[in-house]
């Protein structure tokens, strides 16, 4: 079994020797145990607080080097054409302290019917999907998107 309690960032050009699919809820958590795409298990002990990035590499205490991958989850995606309709949506959403991933006239948040109507009465068109969703990060904290 991997151990990890290092971080190394997103700018590492080495391959990786395992890479973990987690989807967004794995990636807030620092403690669990885990198994890579080629069915290494892995132990995760990083500080609480700060979530795993989608590219972010790992370093366990042999020296592997491990990557995190999103994994494909289901989300309703809203999409309007005029950004009043856009920011008055969001607004409602960060009302409601929901989790939101925010691209250009584009929202994703996870499943739910009574905040995708809501969505659809401020005049957003929902369609659900299979996406790696990467909410925003808490307004405090430093946001470091990576795709």
């Amino acid at each position: 079994m991997l151990e990890i309690q290092q971080r190394l960032g997103l700018n590492i050009k080495q391959t990786p020797d395992a890479t973990l699919v987690l989807n967004h809820e794995q990636r807030e958590r620092g403690r669990m145990l885990l198994t890579s795409t080629d069915n290494e298990e892995i132990r995760l002990f990083l500080t609480r607080g700060q979530p795993l990035l989608v590219g972010e590499y790992l370093q366990s205490n042999c020296k592997k080097l491990i990557q995190i991958e999103g994994a494909q989850e289901s989300v309703a995606v809203g999409r309007c054409k005029d950004w009043q309709t856009f920011a008055r949506a969001c607004y409602h959403l960060g009302n409601r302290h929901v989790k939101v991933q925010v691209d250009a006239l584009c929202l994703m948040i996870k499943p739910d019917h009574v905040l995708e109507k809501m969505l659809m009465i401020q005049g957003l068109e929902i369609t659900h999907e299979e996406k790696i969703f990467i909410p925003e990060s808490g307004a405090y904290q430093q946001d470091k998107h990576a795709h």
